[in-house]
């Protein structure tokens, strides 16, 4: 019923929340049903670690009423431009640190996708590569703190949120770096795929003056930064507080920024979808405990957990299996939702294998993020598709879908390899948690 629900569309909560209420009261009655519809929404976002959602929330969407995003751009592109694919690699790493802030991988493609693609199109890159950077540029965004998922995942699976958070920093760094070098390697070997080579293609190289100014317009990024992992790295701060003082950060740069243009409505504005976007996810979360709940009452948990464990798989194999699953309902969902569908009925089966929580964590965002860009299920490129259209963006260039998976072809490989290096040397995800908790250790 619920698989039912979610292929008609309707919303991801209420296609959790509904099956699972009939399913308790067909196995329980109506005692336990009042049970769940009592307790559930409570228990489901009461818990205190959560409230750092609302900050992370409140902090992206005034980072983005300011203007600071664009800003974002121009600087990577000053910076990197003189490198073979600068402006690929400066795309790649704004990406990524847009799609950490605002915590929405499908936001950041409409956005940077409108600015980026005409910009490498008129320096003369081939269209597969101006694309093909932009949809993998996301893709690391929800690890790096501070990320909306990992946070949403350590209240599902019950882990503390300041070492969920932390846990994806390296690998999601590592990742943007990856991609980065791969797009200098093209750049080099191929100079035409980034208009290097190409007769009637101008190129203008921005002087170290122009790149410093630029660097003027994005101060309040790197103060936040500072209050953000400064507070926790020092252990003055919990993630919460540390979420809290980031936020007050946003909205003290908002009024700046904005100042002479309603900067007040721009703060109302982010809180309002703020309040908009918070309870969207909370009403999922409550959908997901009634889930778990109904896993519980009908021992449904522990005999898939003993199907998946009698069925021999070793811990690889296990995981195998879940980058396919992830793939597919890539096709359909994106990933927090199917975090929330599968987290609940997979935790129990993690911990008979011997599965760290933390590296599971970033092991299954990133999965999701990979399975949104993965052609031919993926809905990221149909996005790509979508904006390509407008004449604005493609500058005169016609682009097919067969031209966005034949980008995706080129790129996704280095996503292949480093899901393989993930599971080979899980370490990478224990390093800094432990080295935060042993800096604040010492502090204290």
């Amino acid at each position: 019923m619920m698989l039912v629900l979610l292929f008609l569309s309707v919303p991801v909560a209420i296609a959790l929340s509904v099956p699972s209420i009939i399913g308790v009261y067909a196995v329980s009655g109506i005692p336990a049903t009042m049970n769940i519809l009592s307790t559930a929404p409570f228990n489901a976002v009461s818990d205190w670690t959560l409230s750092v959602l609302p900050m992370f929330i409140f902090m992206g969407m005034l980072l983005t009423q300011s203007g600071l995003s664009a800003k974002v751009y121009r600087v990577a592109d000053h910076w990197f431009s003189w490198l073979p694919g600068g402006i690929g690699i400066g795309t790649n790493f704004a990406g990524a640190g847009l799609s950490a802030v605002t915590g929405s991988t499908i936001g950041m493609t409409y956005a940077l996708g409108r600015a980026g693609i005409p910009e490498m199109l008129k320096a003369g890159y081939d269209k597969r590569m101006a694309v093909g950077t932009i949809m993998v540029s996301g893709m690391t965004g929800n690890l790096i703190p501070p990320s909306i998922l990992m946070v949403i995942y350590a209240g599902i699976a019950s882990v503390p949120v300041g070492p969920a958070l932390m846990a994806g920093a390296l690998p999601g760094i590592l990742l943007a770096v990856c991609f980065a070098g791969f797009i200098l390697i093209l750049g080099v070997v191929f100079p035409k795929l980034v208009g290097r080579g190409i007769e009637g293609v101008e190129r203008t190289t921005p002087t170290w003056r122009q790149r410093f100014t630029s660097l003027g317009g994005i101060w309040g990024f790197p103060v936040i930064l500072i209050v953000l992992f400064g507070g926790m790295f020092s252990g003055i701060f919990t993630p919460t507080e540390a979420g809290a003082a980031a936020a007050l950060c946003s909205v003290l740069l908002c009024l700046w920024e904005k100042r002479g243009d309603g900067p007040w409505k721009k703060v109302a504005e982010s809180a309002l979808a703020t309040v908009s976007a918070t309870s969207a996810i909370f009403f999922i979360m409550i959908g997901a405990t009634m889930l778990t709940s109904l896993l519980a009452i009908t021992g449904l948990a522990p005999i898939l957990t003993g199907f998946i464990t009698d069925l021999g798989l070793s811990t690889l194999g296990f995981l195998l299996v879940l980058i396919l699953l992830y793939i597919i309902m890539g096709m359909f969902f994106d990933t927090m939702s199917m975090m929330l569908l599968t987290i609940p009925i997979l935790l129990p089966t993690l911990e008979t294998m011997g599965v760290s929580p933390l590296w599971f964590g970033v092991f299954v965002v990133l999965l999701g993020e990979f399975g949104m860009v993965t052609p031919p299920v993926g809905i990221i490129p149909y996005i790509i598709h979508s904006i390509v259209k407008d004449k604005s963006v493609n500058v005169g260039t016609t682009i097919t879908l067969r031209d966005i998976f034949i980008s995706l072809l080129w790129f996704l490989p280095v996503a292949v390899v480093f899901l393989i290096l993930l599971v080979a040397v899980p370490g990478m995800t224990e390093w800094l948690p432990d080295l935060i908790e042993n800096t604040s250790g010492a502090g204290g």
